[in-house]
This record gives C-alpha cells, structure tokens and sequence, in this order.
C-alpha cells in the first residue's frame, strides 16, 4: 500500500507527526509526505520538524502565501503532479487548512481514496476559511477519521454513511502526550528571555503565576472598534493581577502598529516571538489562564486543564467547553463578556479533562483504520 499525506501550515505539524511514527512501524507501507509549504516559515515550519521528529518531507510544493484562491490553486496544480508520478492507493489530509482543501479536491479528480483527519468538526460559521474547507473535504473524502462524539454525530446528521466514519480520538493529544515530560522541566523565565521581542525586566514567573494570550484571527484584529477594547482590558486590568505573555503572531502585529496602540501593548505585556511547540506547551502546563483564538490551544487546555477564554463567538470544538466538561468559555470579542469570564476563572483550580480516546494512541487507530480499509 502506498499513502500519501499532507502538510501545508503550521497547525498540521502536530497532527502528521504521530502519524508518521504509526506509518512508520507497517513496512508493507510506502509512504510519501508531501509539504505544500502554505505557511513557509522556519519559526513557522522548520522548527515544528525538528522538534517534532517529523521526516524530512518526500515532496516540497513551496506553494508559499497569497489569497485562499492562489494557495489553493497552486497548490491543485503542483500536487496533481506528484498524484500522477507515485500512484498513491490513498491520500490522507489532515486539518482545516487550504492546503487540506485543495488536495481533496485532487483525490478525487484522481480517483484516488482519500481519508481526512480531523473530520467532522463543524463552527457553524460560514465567514471561516477553515469551515468551508471542512465542509468540502468532509463531502469528498472516502473515510473521515473523527476526534469526538460530537463530530462523528455531525456527519451522521450531514447523510454520511456510517461505514465511512470511524471514530479514533483525537490525534493532537498524540502529540501532547508524546511531548510533555520533554519539556515539563524547562525554566518559564529562561524560556521567556530567549524568545523576548524586545530587551525589558522580566518578572517572576512561577507556574500559576501568569497567563498566556494567542490573538490573529481577522474578527479579532482587523477592526479598531473591537481590537482596542479589547487591548485597553488587557493592558489596564489583567496585567495589574499578573504577567500577560504573547507570543504575538505577524497579523496581531501588523494590525496594533496601524492602529496606533502598539506602544500601549510593549509597555505592559510581555510579547514574544512566535514561539515553537515545546516552548508553547510548557507555557500551557504553566499557565493560570490562556486567552486564545485557536482551536488547538482549547484542546491542549482542555487535557492540561488550564482554563482556557476562547476569543470567539463560536468553535468547531464544543467538547473542550465547560458545558461537555472541557475547560473552555466562550467569550466572543465583546469585552464584558471577557471582563466577567475573566474574573469568574482568575482564581479556578485546574480541572484536566480527558475526552474518550483522547488517550495517546489515535495515530495507530488510524493506521488500523486505514489498512482495514484497502
């Protein structure tokens, strides 16, 4: 059998990389990996290799940025190449990522079996990129690998045959639990200075003594009328109770120096650069609180138990919320809504949440799956 996988940006590191370890251990397995290069970086890119122990990539796409329809159609146009070269028996996608999109939709001209990891997560959002490209590959794909109840159940509703579900966990606490003990010994003050954005005191850094903020999406940052509230309560009220660290992403930056308010930002909040996976999950496991508009950050607390304030109005992952046992509120964008979410977990105890198959071994049930299913 020969597989072909994908990966296009940064939040699919920690999905391929127990992938290929299970791969790894079937010799009647060829596998090719494939790197679009959607999100080409070495902060962004390299580094999660390394750090990860992800094989040196078998096919270099170097798609690069540009508008959902460039990266998609490139990435169409050179991936169609490499179908057609290695002959594939099945084509693996993972995520939500263009890159996810665009070679589905490749499978398929193809005629080749495609299985995706990570199916059935649904916002319910349609202004997402990342929704659609759900919802595209979800219809196309032969066997949807899925991380929760929550997702299998929204496949079934969609008319998808249950002998095309399989239900496997979730392969990102793969990556967790592979991961933790490497790092769970690295100083947070050390940790910090090393990556610092700019030269300023660090203070005290114990664990449960800081929190932790991630902020890019477009409905957060790109409109003055929300981003500034939001910066004022971070600036005047959360970093007077502790250290707010923000490993700040290019966009987040981008748009505070525009709006003027990035010099309020440097003077109380401790930016950073973007920072790898080791050094983000001891920052986690350290954490009194994670402020986030990331889906794989609500995962990650809700295994660590950090309580975890989801800077959005709605998310593809309801099982890491309070209200399925998770250790994530939804928050949305309006700042009392924040303020008072804020105040109601400043002083919460870690609750770590572990969802059924959230156990470490997703990967090799979807290499089961997989050869169970040629």
């Amino acid at each position: 059998m020969k597989i072909i996988s994908i990966v296009g940006a940064r939040p699919n590191f920690m999905k391929i990389a127990p992938f290929c370890r299970a791969l790894a251990t079937h010799q009647e397995v060829k596998h090719v990996l494939v790197h679009t290069g959607q999100h080409y970086d070495v902060r962004m890119s390299d580094s999660f290799f390394a750090d990860l122990g992800i094989p040196e990539p078998d096919v270099h796409l170097n798609i690069g940025s540009g508008s959902h329809a460039e990266q998609v159609g490139r990435t169409m146009i050179e991936f169609e190449k490499v179908v057609r070269a290695e002959k594939p028996d099945w084509i693996v996608v993972v995520g939500d990522v263009n890159a996810t999109c665009a070679c589905s939709i490749v499978a398929k001209k193809e005629h080749v079996k495609l299985a995706h990891i990570e199916a059935g997560l649904r916002s319910g959002d349609m202004d997402m990129p990342e929704e659609v490209n759900r919802l595209v590959t979800d219809r196309l794909a032969d066997l949807l690998l899925t991380p929760d109840r929550i997702s299998s159940a929204n496949l079934t509703a969609e008319g998808v045959q249950s002998h095309r579900i399989a239900f496997v966990g979730n392969i990102m606490i793969d990556t967790l639990e592979a991961e933790r003990s490497k790092v769970a010994a690295r100083n947070v003050t050390e940790l910090v200075k090393r990556e610092l954005l700019d030269s300023r005191d660090i203070p005290a850094l114990p664990d449960d003594g800081f929190a932790v903020m991630t902020m890019h999406r477009p409905s957060n940052v790109d409109q003055i009328e929300t981003l500034k509230p939001l910066i004022d309560f971070l600036t005047d009220e959360v970093t007077k109770d502790m250290p707010l660290l923000w490993p700040i992403h290019p966009r987040a930056r981008k748009q505070l120096e525009l709006f003027g308010l990035w010099d309020k930002v440097r003077a109380s909040v401790v930016l950073l650069n973007p920072l790898g996976y080791h050094d983000m999950l001891r920052l986690n496991m350290g954490a009194r609180m994670m402020l986030t508009d990331s889906g794989g950050l609500q995962e990650e607390c809700c295994v660590l138990g950090t309580p975890c304030l989801t800077l959005r109005w709605n998310t593809e992952r309801p099982v890491t919320l309070r209200e399925h046992g998770g250790a994530s509120i939804l928050v949305g964008n309006d700042v009392e809504k924040v303020r008072a979410a804020y105040h109601e977990v400043l002083h919460s105890t870690r609750m770590p949440q572990r969802p059924e198959l959230w156990d470490g071994h997703t990967a090799e049930r979807i290499v089961d799956a997989l050869l169970r299913a040629k």
